[in-house]
């Protein structure tokens, strides 16, 4: 049985980390493995099972984010690009990165059957694909990468390069790019939180 302290102690061990290498702890069928178990079992709405994963690793991952790269220095002016491109060239140098997606037609097909509701599908849509982001992420940290989520997305060019480079359905919608690696050697894993007051951000009635 997993217990609730298990799985908080993995919760609060989830950080955004960016000093990655372009090594894994752990063979690419683990990989595959955790992200399989995360679209199959992972909530949607009326079971829909809208999310899609694509996971790319080494050469791969790497042409991903030179793709990356020349879309952003195309979509931002040059000093906004010359901010940004270490960035980009610190994802590259990383292992692999997982796209998530949410196939459309999948959704159009839930629309057409609940029409007084399709107005909000969108939105559990998009929670639905943020919970399969979120349960990889703490996957991957427990087996020892580093892990961060980019949204390279709001580039429609990049979106359409990504489907064409991978032969991607066109009804699928790009959510996320989780970028993981090794972290580098002498990089600590934890860091001081800080914390708003848990009393402004919970109430409990009826108890």
């Amino acid at each position: 049985m997993a217990s609730v302290d298990n799985l908080f102690a993995a919760i609060e061990n989830r950080i955004s980390c960016y000093s990655l290498t372009n090594k894994s702890p752990i063979p690419d069928s683990r990989i595959h493995e955790i992200v399989n178990s995360t679209v199959k079992h992972a909530p949607s709405a009326f079971n829909v099972q809208s999310a899609r994963a694509v996971i790319l690793l080494k050469q791969d991952h790497e042409k991903l984010w030179g793709i990356g790269d020349a879309c952003l220095k195309k979509a931002m002016p040059e000093p906004a690009y010359l901010a940004l491109a270490p960035k980009v060239q610190g994802f590259k140098e990383s292992y692999g990165t997982i796209l998530f997606f949410e196939d459309q037609a999948a959704l159009d097909g839930l629309k057409s059957k609940n029409p007084g509701i399709q107005h909000v599908i969108p939105e559990w849509s998009q929670h639905s694909n943020g919970m399969h982001q979120f349960i990889v992420w703490t996957a991957l940290e427990l087996e020892g990468l580093g892990c961060n989520a980019q949204h390279y997305n709001f580039m429609p060019d990049f979106v359409d390069q990504v489907r064409k480079t991978w032969s991607l359905p066109e009804t699928w919608e790009l959510h996320c790019q989780l970028v993981f690696g090794q972290p580098k050697v002498g990089l600590t894993r934890s860091r001081e939180r800080t914390y708003l007051p848990l009393e402004d951000r919970v109430k409990m009635f009826g108890a």
